[in-house]
């Protein structure tokens, strides 16, 4: 029996079942590790904006002349966070004030429901993929567990087969199941550290969001009332 006990060599000679394990494990990993990078990349771009537009908004007298400048800028970078919830919000306000027949409790309501659709399609996209790093972190260590097991259970088979047992019949065996077990663990403790992180994060921004929303729609109730 092969006793190179080389991390190569064990993964090479570990079994079918094994070796397909391991690669789910892998590329859960790359997976993961590419949503984590993306992740907080939109995260920390999320935060930034979203209080560099808060600043923005409350420096500004005029909401019509915001709006025309926020419209202007995002021809060329595009609309995002706090940004989108405005430009939404006033629009629809603008468009429905013009109806001289509707009542300003319509308009605000009006004004709401669009400004609600877009708070939640921002969410949306900061909660995006934050599933995938939760499954990972929850099913990888079960499914290294699971090729431990197997591993294991093909040395104790080979070992009741052999006329004389000894530690370096097993230990190969051995070894390279524990090895399976070692990949799921690395798959799946960034994962779950990322998940709590971001959930925290994109909780944090979404309260902000939220804020922003009620406060910005008293601004425009007290509008449509004048």
């Amino acid at each position: 029996m092969n006793t190179d006990l080389s991390i190569i060599n064990l993964v090479i000679t570990a079994s079918p079942l094994v070796q397909g394990v391991m690669l789910l494990l892998l590329l859960a990993s790359i997976f993961s590790w590419t949503v984590i990078i993306s992740k907080w990349r939109l995260l920390k771009k999320a935060q930034k904006t979203a209080s560099e537009f808060e600043k923005t908004f409350w420096a500004a007298s005029d909401l019509s002349e915001l709006y025309a400048k926020v419209i202007k800028n995002n021809r060329r970078v595009g609309e995002n966070g706090l940004e989108t919830i405005f430009v939404s919000g006033f629009r629809d306000f603008v468009r429905l004030r013009k109806d001289q027949e509707l009542s300003p409790t319509i308009i605000i309501e009006g004004t709401q429901r669009s400004m609600r659709v877009a708070l939640n399609r921002e969410v949306d996209a900061l909660e995006t993929h934050l599933p995938f790093l939760a499954t990972v972190g929850s099913t990888s260590p079960y499914l290294g567990l699971f090729g431990t097991v197997w591993g294991i259970m093909n040395s104790f088979r080979a070992l009741g087969t052999a006329k004389q047992a000894t530690l370096s019949m097993v230990a190969p065996g051995i070894a390279e199941a524990l090895i399976a077990t070692a990949i799921g663990l690395f798959a799946a403790i960034p994962a779950v550290v990322a998940y709590n992180r971001y959930v925290t994060d994109v909780d944090r921004i979404t309260n902000q969001y939220d804020a922003f929303f009620e406060e910005f729609l008293n601004i425009l109730q007290r509008q449509a009332h004048k």
